[in-house]
């Protein structure tokens, strides 16, 4: 097997697992490198704070980084809690002729609270500025570095020149403090303008080390041969989805889930192996080809966090019946496979998260009236009042109009059902959704006994 690109984390230990030395080992696994260590300062902490810190001699410090850099091919390299100003200077003179890109996450506060950076180590820390191929300040740290307030993209932009005449070849300031929608990045690179990367900003608690697992993913992507950019975007791609996959670990803020990608892989695997099974039992279900629209019937299915069309299986031939009322389902499941469905059921999600699937049925009175005599709560909209600048592709309009149908009903949450009546050249057509495929089964189920009772 082909050696690994060795990445070298020079920062704390976190005894709770979530930040520092813990954090950025995860991180570089996960990115596909070997990760090597050399540890600043042991931390007491959990969930809630920090209880204590015992700082590393920065002889001790040294000679951790100067024995593996004798031994193992660094190919990057990166720094997070450093803590005192001696501790710094004995990281700047090892690190002194490095022949590898250093990206330095200069950490000054847990999310806790909790100071990670003693007052005299600031200067300090600015005197080792100059060995970054990139450094990643997130707002308070800048304006710390800085000495001035950041709250406009024009502050952004003087903080990032500040920053680079201190000597690092890139900055990136992160923009998960400020108040918005998106959480966006700033990225400056000597002799360019600086460059907004955009991420959608996730709800949750569990923040702490997101700083250490970007900077440890970006040190991997550099160690891997990407240039900057991709190694940031790659990076915060990975970070956005480990906060959408978090979990609550104890009392206080938990970490992102550093093994989302792997553990999305297994699901994968999973759900297309169900939605198999779901087609092998729809297709053995008597009268279901009443429900099925002239364009075919397609079921689809959600990955956990889906945020994307390639988050959704669906099969890749749809379902279609026979004049003898035979269900085929064609094809077998694939993500992607459906992009309608998957931008109607991603858009239903944003309202009731606990929705997985949904499948697409005929829009005729018998349908709608058993739909009525379930109970299943209508949504609709009129393909009439799409706004001009988004008609055009089919994709485009089904995500407009979901997401209308569903935030304009009195309790979005409780939408069972879709339902739109077409337009010149399109069928129209009802989108049943369901938490899971029992579910979806058992609503097709009862539409059907519904309908044989007229």
């Amino acid at each position: 097997m082909e050696p690994l690109p060795c990445v070298l984390t020079i920062a704390g230990s976190d005894s709770g697992g979530g930040a520092g030395i813990q954090a950025d080992l995860k991180a570089i696994s996960i990115s596909g490198c070997y990760g090597a260590s050399a540890i600043t300062a042991l931390t007491a902490q959990n969930t809630t704070g920090v209880a204590g810190i015992e700082p590393v001699t920065p002889e001790f410090v040294a000679l951790q980084i100067e024995t593996v850099c004798q031994d193992i091919n660094i190919q990057a390299a990166k720094t997070g809690m450093l803590f005192s100003a001696p501790i710094i200077r004995a990281v700047a003179a090892a690190l002194q002729d490095k022949d590898f890109p250093l990206v330095i996450d200069p950490v000054c506060v847990a999310t806790s609270g909790a100071k990670l950076l003693k007052d005299d180590a600031v200067q300090a820390m600015k005197d080792l500025f100059p060995l970054a191929d990139l450094l990643t300040p997130n707002v308070p740290e800048a304006e710390l570095f800085t000495d001035m307030e950041i709250a406009s993209r024009e502050d952004i932009f003087k903080a990032i020149d500040i920053l680079l005449e201190m000597g690092p070849k890139a900055v990136l300031i992160k923009g998960g403090h400020f108040d918005s929608v998106a959480a966006t990045d700033w990225l400056g690179i000597k002799g360019r303008q600086p460059i907004p990367l955009m991420q959608q900003r996730v709800k949750t608690k569990n923040s702490h080390g997101t700083g250490c697992t970007l900077s440890a993913t970006i040190a991997s992507g550099l160690a891997k041969g990407y240039d900057m950019v991709a190694a940031v975007r790659k990076a915060q791609e990975y970070l956005n989805l480990a906060l959408r996959a978090s979990f609550d670990l104890g009392e206080g803020s938990g970490p992102p889930n550093h093994l989302a990608p792997m553990l999305i892989e297994q699901m994968k695997q999973g759900l297309l192996s169900d939605l198999h099974k779901c087609g092998r039992r729809l297709s053995c279900m008597d009268g279901l080809s009443q429900l099925v629209p002239e364009v075919r019937m397609n079921v689809v299915a959600a990955l956990p966090h889906a945020e994307d069309v390639t988050d959704v299986a669906a099969f890749s031939g749809k379902i279609t019946c026979t004049r003898k009322g035979e269900i085929i389902v064609s094809g077998q499941p694939e993500f992607g496979a459906s992009v309608y469905m998957a931008k109607a059921l991603i858009c239903a999600r944003k309202f009731n998260p606990e929705i997985s699937c949904a499948v697409s049925l005929r829009h005729d009175a018998d349908i709608l009236s058993a739909i009525a005599a379930c109970g299943y709560v209508e949504a609709w909209f009129d393909r009439g009042d799409e706004p001009s600048d988004i008609q055009g592709p089919e994709a485009a309009t089904i995500e407009w109009g979901t997401c209308k149908a569903v935030a304009e009903h009195p309790e979005p949450e409780l939408v069972d059902v879709v339902c739109d009546s077409g337009d010149k050249g399109r069928e129209p057509l009802i989108r049943l959704l369901a938490k899971d495929f029992a579910d979806l089964e058992h609503k097709i189920r009862k539409i059907l006994e519904s309908m044989a009772s007229f």
